[in-house]
């Protein structure tokens, strides 16, 4: 039996420094094997499931479910049963590894000379005037200890973070309070960052969607077919939008506009933990039922904390649908790293008068392109937002191949 070795917090992502041990699926004494689950990990982007990765048996826990801890922290102690390092010990040395290379931002800060030239990339310095921070206060997380914009809001999440001093008043009786989860603090600080930074502008629009309605009647009343929903047209409506329009498929980067070579599309699934918005690749090169498939899937997972994190990275735009709640209007905030989100709101019935002048009933949904407009100006949103409202009008051609260039074959 190989010697005890200590299994770590381990590093999930190139931003992550520290992960809340949401809860243990062994206990002292237990015997695992691979692929066995050893315990959960809630990130700022995710809930991963750590699996063993040869057969082993637990020794003692030392982080209690609950705590969040620094990525290479000691949680628990592995003793392997096979003749090889366990895989958390070389996790371990990784994470050694990456220290040496990557200083403690901290120690970084108390070691910088009084007076000496603060480095930081263009989109920290423009964080930092935008928001009155001080950059000689803040350690730098990147080489050389430059400090990066994640840097920046980080610090700005921890001024917001601290008590400010309050009137007394007297409780309400009802009154209740709860910590927010390690999930409910990141998404309030991103989008509280996004509305800062970010200029935004918003185009609405009703798209008529009675063709669809039917069609998707029709579609789903084959049963050996999965059933598509409002949501797979308008996702596949908004991927086929950003393959005919490749100059909307962009984002604001450090000063720069970075365009991007694939249509991959975010769709926003309120779960358990909270907002995540998965990325669906390439939207606008798969068919209809491709794309029926790959949200249900994503939303499934989503659901079920089974997303790896680099699903939920990437794409320009996504898609908020609040439809099925009744909401007669959306107007969502960007996501942080992306350059629009469209909102839906529910469908409802409306009279519009037909070509000799009488009143046709139409089914009509409310649409609103939330954009940053250091990317998109209002032309472009417009006529973006437009070729998504006609594709949803006439769904017919999203049931065609799309083309290369965007255009339906």
């Amino acid at each position: 039996m190989a010697p005890p070795a200590p299994i770590v917090m381990p590093k999930l992502g190139l931003t992550m420094t520290e992960g809340l041990l949401a809860s243990w699926r062994v206990a002292p004494g237990d015997t695992v094997r691979p692929g066995d689950i050893l315990f959960i990990v809630e990130t700022e982007k995710i809930a991963t499931e750590i699996e063993a990765q040869e057969e082993g048996r637990i020794g003692a826990l030392v982080v209690p479910e609950g705590e969040t801890v620094p990525v290479g922290t000691v949680v628990a102690e592995w003793e392997g049963l096979g003749g090889s390092r366990s895989p958390p010990q070389q996790e371990r040395e990784a994470v050694q590894a990456a220290a040496v290379l990557q200083p403690d931002p901290a120690e970084a800060l108390a070691q910088r000379p009084s007076g000496a030239r603060i480095v930081a990339t263009p989109l920290a310095r423009r964080l930092a005037r935008q928001n009155s921070v001080d950059l000689s206060r803040i350690a730098g997380s990147g080489p050389r200890g430059r400090i990066k914009a994640a840097d920046v809001e980080a610090a700005l999440a921890a001024a917001a973070a601290r008590p400010v001093a309050q009137p007394l008043r007297a409780p309400a009786a009802a009154a209740s309070r709860r910590p927010a989860t390690a999930m409910e603090k990141v998404i309030a600080r991103r989008l509280s960052l996004s509305k800062q930074t970010i200029p935004h502008f918003y185009v609405l629009a009703e798209a008529d969607v009675t063709q669809l309605l039917s069609l998707r009647e029709e579609l789903n009343a084959d049963k050996a077919t999965a059933r598509l929903s409002i949501t797979h047209f308008i996702v596949a409506a908004v991927g086929r939008a950003l393959a005919a329009m490749p100059d909307c498929n962009a984002l604001w980067e450090d000063d720069e506009i970075v365009a991007l070579a694939a249509g991959d599309v975010g769709l926003a699934v309120d779960g358990e933990r909270g907002l995540l918005v998965p990325v669906l690749r390439d939207a606008g090169r798969l068919s209809l039922d491709e794309v029926g498939r790959g949200c249900a899937d994503l939303v499934a997972r989503a659901r079920a904390g089974r997303l790896a994190a680099g699903e939920l990275e990437g794409g320009a735009i996504s898609v908020s649908n609040v439809g099925m709640f009744g909401a007669s209007h959306l107007v969502p905030i960007v996501n942080p790293g992306q350059s629009a989100i469209l909102g839906v709101a529910a469908e409802k019935a409306v009279f519009r008068p037909d070509a000799a002048g009488a009143p046709n009933l139409r089914r009509e949904i409310g649409l609103t392109l939330s954009c940053d407009h250091r990317v998109l100006d209002g032309v472009r949103a417009a006529r973006f937002l437009d070729h998504i409202v006609d594709l949803l009008a006439h769904p017919l051609r999203l049931l065609r191949s799309p083309s290369p260039d965007g255009s339906q074959s």
